[in-house]
Parts: structure tokens; C-alpha cells; sequence
């Protein structure tokens, strides 16, 4: 059974099929009880009017036997007396039920004693000699006419004679048409509602599979995707604009950018293999010379060459974690004292700062202005200055230096890794192009932004953005 309904299609199919199912059987309950009581409130309607059709006889002294509503045409008739006496009835009449006597002879003047001599009729509204009472009570019973039972709907109309006494008519109307017409519509639904079903399964079961089919295009080519490994294939896009359509675009951009993801890590991979071979084999050449001539050895060099693969290992780790999503904590850290931290002991490096709290990691950041006050220095001429204030619901650290500045444009392209301009060529000056990427992976980490711009002095400028603590 799980299997049977395991796909969308299926589901969505015996979803549509119960919901009208359940609607066509409320439907047709409420059909067959509003034509059951019009039908029986039609029946009933006729049955008062013979009834009060009779009692208007009786009331101008009509005796029984020329009552003209017994000839049994429209119904049986039935008129009590007193004691539920049966002064009158329909002719050809052999059975009667639904009334309060199922008498079909009339009954002496005196009634016999029995039952009825017990029972005595307690009359709610109070009439004049030769008026009917307004109001008429309804039943359901049954009666025989010339050999055949019929279902009947009965209506009892009193009515005060001037010499007879209190009178109570009968009259019935058959129910046969009521009984037909319900019958027939039951009938009609039960052959009816399943054909429907029927339609409404087949339909909704194209008109899914219709819908799913863009589905299952974007499915086997994410799954040949998959398989080849080849994520500049892209997903089919359907010309709509529904849910489905809104799917493949998704499904697009997230191959877009999973494409991006894998093609900058092979990026990073072969730089960071580029950058990692000059520094390794200066240094095996050193050790190597140094082994066939001890009096040749280049210690400061080989030292130099040490802490730069220490410093770029530390950056290639510390890009590895930021990649991986790690967060930055949530500790108050006041950008103000950190500045004048990290520019003691620099020459040339003044901070203009206020007090202003970031939350995040003091380490990271601190790396961040480290970087940023490393770049200002290397490129400027005399003075690098550093400021620290407060834009509305941000902190702003500035970073400005005196220097040529950075080309308009080329200020987005040295924040990429492994990236440096014309005039930082050089490994030995210009570091690994690892700086700048990291100060704005870690801005970006902690909920801020960080830009390159000119200073006043015509140098470069680069402000870090993050909120407030």
C-alpha cells in the first residue's frame, strides 16, 4: 500500500478523489432530504386541502352520506366523532393506519364500550358552532383502497357542527410520487457519483502527471549531473511561471553557485600550491648548499623563508575555517582600544577613535585591522591613520593611508584570494594576496561589510562596517 501511494501522483489523485467523494455524498444527502420534504410538504398540502374541503361540508350539515370527498378519488377519508368514533369514511376503504382509528366501518351513534370509552379528546382551541380550527396536525400512515396498500400522508382538520358535535377529518395523499422521486434520485446517484469519481480520478491523475512531468526532467538531469560530475550542465527551466518553473530556477542558481564554490576552491587549491613551492624549494635549496657547504648557509634566509610558510600556512588555515562556516562568538569587543592595540609600536600609525562595542571575536577582528594596517603600510609614503566612529546602528574602522591609492577599478578585485595589483608584484613586498581576502571573509562572517575607496590625502581608504554590540 505505501508503494501504490508513494508517488505525488498517486497521493494528489486519492486526495482529489475522497475530497469529491465526500462532497458529492454531503451533496446528495442534502438533495434527497430537500426533495423528501418538499415532496412531503406537497403531499401534505394536498391531503389539508381535502381534508378542509370535507370540513367545509360538514360545517354547512352535510350529512355523511353526501359528503362528496368519500367518493375516494383523491384519497382516503376518514371523519371521527367524539371517543374517536368513525362516523364517516372513504368508500371501497379496507384498511387505514396513521389516524387515530384504524376503523373503516362507521360506528353506532353510542359508542361500544372498551378502550375508547376511556379515552376523551382534550381540544386546544376553542370553536363556534359551524367553524374549522386553523390550525391541522401531519402524519404518515398507510392505507387499503379496492385491494392495494399505498403510503399516505394524512392531515387532520377539526371542525364544530352545529348539531354533530366536534368532528375530526382525515384526509390522505398518496406518497407514491415522493417515494418514486427519492428512489429514482438515489438511484441516479448511485450510478451517477462513481462515474464521477471515476472522471475526477482520470483527470486529476493527467493533469498531475502533466504538471510532475517538468519535475522528473529536472530530476534525471540533476541525477546525470550527478552522475558526470559536470556542474556546468544546468536543469531544463519550463516557460511558466509557477511553482515548478520557480523550482528550476533555484535548482539553476544553486548550480550556478555550487559551480563558483568549486571552481574558486580549485582556484585556491592551485594558488595556494604556487604560493607554497617558491618559499619551499628557496628553502631546500638553501639546506641542500648548506649541506655541501656548511660555509655557504644562508640562515637569515632560510629563517625568512620559515616564517613566511609559517604566516601563509596560518592564513590558509584560518580561509579554511572561514569556509567551513565557523562562527565567530558573540564576545563584546571594543574596536576603539583594539585599534590603538594593534597600532602600538608602528611607525607612522596615528588613531582618531571613539569608544564604539562590536560583538564578535576579538581575534578575528583583530587579525582584520593587523591586515589592513599591514597593507596601509606597505603602500604608503609617511602616514597611515586609523579611525574608529560611530553611523547610526554601525561602528565604521577606518583604515587610510597616504599613498598612491587603489585604481577605481580594480578596488573589488584585490579582496579576491591570491590577488595583487601591478605595483605589489613582488612576493617579498607584496605578501601572498592572502591579507585583504581574509579581512573581508572575516567582516562578511561577522554581519558587516568591508570596502576600498580613496582617503582624503589621495591614498587608499578601507572601512570596516560591522553592527553594534
Amino acid at each position: 500500500m505505501r508503494r501504490l501511494f508513494g508517488s505525488v501522483r498517486a497521493r494528489a489523485t486519492l486526495g482529489a478523489t475522497l475530497v469529491v467523494a465526500v462532497a458529492l455524498v454531503a451533496a446528495g444527502a442534502a438533495v434527497l432530504l430537500s426533495l423528501k420534504s418538499n415532496l412531503m410538504g406537497e403531499a401534505g398540502t394536498r391531503a389539508e386541502r381535502s381534508a378542509r374541503a370535507v370540513a367545509a361540508e360538514l360545517a354547512a350539515g352535510t350529512p355523511y352520506d353526501k359528503l362528496s370527498g368519500l367518493d375516494g378519488d383523491d384519497g382516503p377519508v376518514q371523519v371521527l366523532a367524539e371517543k374517536k368514533r368513525v362516523v364517516a369514511v372513504s368508500e371501497d376503504l379496507q384498511e387505514i393506519s396513521g389516524t387515530d382509528s384504524d376503523r373503516v366501518k362507521p360506528a353506532p351513534s353510542v359508542a361500544p364500550r372498551g378502550d375508547d370509552d376511556d379515552d376523551s379528546d382534550d381540544h386546544e382551541e376553542s370553536l363556534e358552532p359551524g367553524e374549522i380550527a386553523g390550525e391541522s396536525t401531519f402524519r404518515n400512515g398507510s392505507a387499503t383502497i379496492d385491494g392495494e396498500t399505498e403510503d399516505y400522508r394524512f392531515a387532520a382538520v377539526e371542525v364544530e357542527t352545529h348539531d354533530r358535535g366536534r368532528l375530526k377529518v382525515y384526509a390522505g395523499a398518496p406518497l407514491a410520487a415522493e417515494h418514486g422521486a427519492v428512489q429514482s434520485a438515489t438511484t441516479v446517484m448511485l450510478i451517477g457519483f462513481p462515474l464521477l469519481l471515476g472522471v475526477v480520478a482520470g483527470v486529476t491523475w493527467l493533469v498531475t502527471r502533466r504538471a510532475l512531468r517538468p519535475v522528473e526532467g529536472i530530476r534525471s538531469e540533476m541525477a546525470a549531473i550527478t552522475a558526470s560530475e559536470d556542474l556546468a550542465r544546468r536543469v531544463p527551466e519550463p516557460q511558466t511561471h509557477d511553482e515548478v518553473a520557480r523550482l528550476a530556477r533555484t535548482t539553476n542558481e544553486t548550480l550556478a553557485a555550487l559551480e563558483t564554490s568549486v571552481e574558486r576552491q580549485r582556484r585556491f587549491v592551485a594558488d595556494a600550491s604556487h604560493e607554497l613551492r617558491s618559499p619551499i624549494a628557496s628553502l631546500r635549496t638553501q639546506l641542500e648548499v648548506a649541506a655541501a657547504h656548511p660555509e655557504l648557509l644562508d640562515l637569515d634566509g632560510a629563517v625568512e623563508d620559515t616564517v613566511r610558510l609559517q604566516r601563509l600556512a596560518a592564513d590558509l588555515l584560518l580561509l579554511a575555517r572561514l569556509d567551513a562556516g565557523e562562527r565567530p562568538g558573540d564576545a563584546k569587543v571594543d574596536l576603539a582600544g583594539l585599534a590603538r592595540e594593534e597600532a602600538e609600536g608602528r611607525t607612522g600609525v596615528t588613531v582618531d577613535a571613539e569608544s564604539v562595542n562590536v560583538a564578535g571575536s576579538r581575534g578575528q577582528l583583530g587579525r582584520v585591522l593587523a591586515n589592513l594596517l599591514d597593507n596601509a603600510q606597505r603602500h604608503a609614503r609617511s602616514a597611515v591613520t586609523v579611525s574608529v566612529r560611530r553611523e547610526g546602528d554601525l561602528a565604521v574602522l577606518g583604515v587610510a593611508d597616504d599613498g598612491d591609492g587603489v585604481p577605481e577599478a580594480d578596488r573589488e578585485r584585490i579582496f579576491e584570494r591570491f590577488v595583487r595589483l601591478d605595483a605589489a608584484r613582488s612576493r617579498d613586498d607584496g605578501g601572498a594576496g592572502l591579507g585583504l581576502a581574509i579581512a573581508r571573509d572575516v567582516a562578511v562572517r561577522h554581519g558587516g561589510t568591508l570596502t576600498a575607496g580613496q582617503a582624503p590625502a589621495g591614498g587608499a581608504l578601507f572601512e570596516l562596517r560591522l553592527p553594534l554590540a
